[in-house]
């Protein structure tokens, strides 16, 4: 093979050589700018749902803290309303014990004395009163059924009984109060 022939294969091999080549390394170049924009727009994305993310976790903040605010609110409102409850209960409790004192007080000092209303048809023998008649009203003649008196120590026993009675009611409509407030 003569000398040019050799020489024109060696070009065109280097040609093609040097073409491979540079069409390797333009075509990584492109590659690489492909990539790093995807790269790019990957963390766009990411910071634009980290964005997101963040305003979405602010909003539920917010109403979270509303709702707090509301719920104290209203926590406050039952609160006072309790207390309000709470003074009515003790002043009603108050006023019944100072009224059973004042009761206690009459039937001791024999200023006021308890009876009872007794079926006169039960206990009366003919010819007998067995017991004290009530006053005559003021519309007629006729005199009240018969009433008995009832011994100081049993009248006590009975104010007693009827002080602790209405303290029971009183503490029951004090609960019934607290609960129709609560379940409000």
């Amino acid at each position: 093979m003569p000398l040019n022939w050799r020489i024109a294969l060696l070009a065109v091999a280097v040609g093609l050589y040097t073409g491979g080549r540079g069409a390797w390394v333009w075509q990584a170049s492109e590659y690489g700018k492909q990539l790093a924009d995807q790269a790019a727009d990957y963390v766009q994305q990411l910071a634009d749902k980290d964005r997101a993310y963040g305003r979405d976790r602010e909003e539920a903040a917010a109403a979270a803290l509303e709702q707090l605010a509301e719920q104290k609110s209203q926590r406050k409102d039952l609160e006072d309303r309790l207390q309000e409850q709470d003074k009515t209960h003790w002043k009603e409790m108050s006023d019944a014990q100072q009224i059973q004192a004042r009761l206690r007080d009459r039937l001791a000092t024999a200023d006021l004395r308890l009876s009872v209303l007794v079926d006169a048809g039960a206990f009366a023998t003919p010819g007998c009163d067995a017991g004290m008649r009530e006053a005559a009203s003021t519309g007629g003649v006729v005199h009240g059924a018969v009433r008995a008196r009832l011994d100081p120590a049993h009248a006590q026993r009975i104010i007693s009984i009827t002080d602790t009675g209405d303290r029971g009611l009183i503490a029951l409509k004090a609960c019934q109060a607290y609960v129709h407030e609560v379940t409000k």
